[in-house]
């Protein structure tokens, strides 16, 4: 007898997995104005709609507790999920939070984690209204659900980017990414010999960028004061050529980026020289910055370039003209996403 056909889920990958297990399920259009294939879901109401967003950190896999703090770990766990929120351009409001743990993780460690949280909610203005904790035989899952709330004409999808429409991106790209090879590499010399000091003075940024992130709640704000609706959104948590791939994809359209516009921090680009990384590869595919990545439409330049923390690096252009890196030297090459597989298990 044959034995039946085996996929292994990391040949489909994250969203195409997500793709497959969903491909057959309808929607009713009476209370769900759009479910799965984009940062949040969004669900019809009276007056706004409901935005939902969930996200789930398992230890060994999105941490590490060797150079993860409880605390700060709580406060990102709650962040990444209102950064999806804020890529619909919408507003948190809520959150679940739902933990497992082993028996190694005390009362007071909880505590911990849960001071980040408190600390995230109160510096977000987001309340914490349900969850659930049970036993892991393996360490510690956090689940986080956030919902929202937003204008119906106001929300930004990831496939409403037309051909000529400038691509924006806030903040700067590839701290979180050169952080996680500083904080890796003091673990590997602390494991060889515990005696040893981390170096790890005069990295606050870095070190912050990766354990302590921020939504861009001010990005929204800035939008509503100056009136710009973009027309595609996503963060940035899979590097930013992995989300330049999903606008594009989304929208049907293609796009470049001017490397020279790629806005890279000063700390980023001297720790990634010593690393011997190329500061424009860590933004590319490094990931984890919860910035915005967006769109916009030309005639809203003028308000953009008034935009504190935002830079435009790009603009999209019709299928068929590829998905490219302008380089510094005046190439072109073609852009591949490259940011964290995560069911890629080699």
């Amino acid at each position: 007898m044959s034995q039946p056909e085996r996929t292994n889920i990391e040949k489909l990958g994250e969203f195409g997995l997500i793709d497959h297990l969903t491909k057959n399920f309808d929607i009713d259009p009476v209370f769900t104005r759009y479910g799965v294939g984009d940062d949040a879901a969004i669900l019809k109401n009276t007056a706004d709609s409901t935005v939902v967003s969930t996200d789930m950190l398992v230890e060994g896999i999105h941490f590490d507790l060797m150079y993860h703090p409880l605390k700060h770990l709580g406060y990102k766990a709650v962040v990444v999920n209102l950064s999806d929120i804020y890529a619909m351009n919408a507003r948190p409001h809520q959150i679940t939070v739902s933990v497992a743990i082993s028996n190694r993780f005390s009362v007071e460690a909880m505590d911990e984690l849960y001071a980040g949280i408190q600390k995230a909610c109160e510096f977000y203005h987001v309340d914490l209204v349900g969850g659930d904790t049970t036993t892991s035989k393996s360490g510690l899952i956090i689940s986080v659900t956030a919902l929202g709330q937003a204008s119906s004409d106001k929300i930004t999808y990831r496939n409403g980017a037309s051909p000529g429409d400038l691509l924006v991106t806030t903040g700067d790209l590839g701290g979180a990414y050169i952080g996680l090879q500083l904080l890796e590499r003091e673990k590997k010399v602390f494991m060889e010999n515990p005696d040893i000091k981390p170096d790890l003075e005069d990295q606050d940024y870095l070190v912050g960028r990766l354990l302590k992130p921020e939504a861009r709640k001010d990005i929204i704000e800035e939008f509503e004061k100056k009136q710009i609706t973009p027309t595609s959104m996503i963060d940035i948590s899979d590097g930013l050529a992995s989300e330049l791939f999903h606008l594009c994809d989304q929208s049907g359209v293609h796009g470049f980026i001017e490397e020279d516009m790629i806005p890279v921090a000063q700390e980023t680009k001297e720790m990634a020289f010593k690393f011997n990384i190329d500061p424009t590869i860590a933004a590319l595919s490094g990931g984890e910055d919860y910035e915005l990545l967006f769109t916009i439409d030309p005639a809203d330049r003028p308000k953009v370039l008034k935009m504190a923390d935002a830079t435009i690096i790009g603009e999209m252009t019709p299928t068929g003209e590829g998905i490219a890196l302008h380089s510094k030297g005046g190439n072109i090459h073609p852009l591949k996403a490259q940011g964290w597989q995560h069911f890629n298990t080699k």
